[in-house]
């Protein structure tokens, strides 16, 4: 297959998006996220269930046996839980918000088609340290490691708690979304054990972020438990560490068209494992 957004070779290399922005039919709804690459919603939860999804994280992370899952991610400072991967096969509870037609219907209307779940999982952001995530554009690495053709995917984070603009929230470059950047150097082996904690390979150099700055600038994203976050997998982004007091957690859901199956990967030895990377692709119903 050819690849149409070379990365990880010996230098950066900017693309130009060969792919639509916007899948399905255009709408109102939908002409920022085309342009911005994002959308957000100031409230796509209610509080009571926001409540009951919070209340169905802090079980998840209490219970030994999800902590001892290799789906768990943990904070290496803290040794506080990071992140919990496949959290809708984990979890039920999580498994219906993936359902609701408030989540996967706008799924289906940005990418133009059914879609499955590419990858799903729980940031946990405690405060006093929890780590931040580094710059990066998803598609670099789903592209790279997971052998995602195409720029059809699109991902929501659902606030669980306030993203205040203190505490780690989300960062999104605007526009950036329309050029990919080809990170340099090589994908070492396994590098998804290390990457889930910090991220080094794929990672933009200082001075493509800072051109990229100047020419897009910087949103950060606020808002209150159960707003959300629509973005492009190929919207230049990251968060912060979360070094307040306020707690910060979002459930971060993937949705890949059925039609971009990933193949192999493009830059990488090896596919990532299935709760990373989803190789069911069975339509959500």
């Amino acid at each position: 297959m050819t690849d149409l957004y070379p990365t990880r070779g010996a230098a950066e290399v900017t693309t130009p998006r060969r792919d639509p922005v916007l899948w399905g039919e255009p709408s109102a709804e939908l002409r920022d996220f085309e342009r911005d690459g994002f959308l957000t919603v100031d409230e796509l939860l209610t509080r009571t269930e926001v409540l009951t999804y919070r209340a169905e994280l802090k079980r998840l992370i209490a219970d030994p046996a999800v902590r001892n899952d290799e789906r768990a991610v943990i904070e290496s400072s803290s040794q506080e839980i990071r992140s919990i991967f496949e959290v809708h096969r984990i979890s039920e509870v999580f498994a219906q918000l993936v359902r609701d037609p408030r989540v996967v219907d706008t799924a289906r209307r940005i990418l133009g088609s059914d879609v499955y779940v590419h990858q799903s999982r729980v940031n946990v952001k405690p405060g006093f340290g929890a780590g931040g995530f580094y710059w990066h554009s998803d598609f670099e690495t789903w592209h790279a490691e997971d052998g995602l053709p195409r720029m059809r995917t699109v991902s929501v984070s659902i606030a669980l708690t306030e993203n205040r603009d203190t505490n780690g929230g989300l960062m999104i470059m605007p526009g950036s979304h329309r050029t990919f950047l080809g990170c340099a150097g090589a994908t070492p082996k396994d590098n998804y054990k290390r990457s889930l904690r910090m991220q080094e390979a794929g990672t933009p150099s200082a001075s493509a972020l800072t051109e990229m700055a100047l020419e897009h600038g910087i949103k950060l994203f606020t808002g209150p438990a159960g707003s959300a976050t629509w973005f492009d997998c190929n919207c230049m982004h990251g968060s912060g560490d979360n070094i307040t007091p306020y707690p910060r957690s979002n459930v971060f859901i993937v949705f890949n068209s059925v039609e971009n199956q990933p193949v192999e990967p493009f830059a990488a030895p090896a596919r990532r494992p299935d709760f990373i990377a989803a190789r069911d692709f069975l339509p959500v119903g």
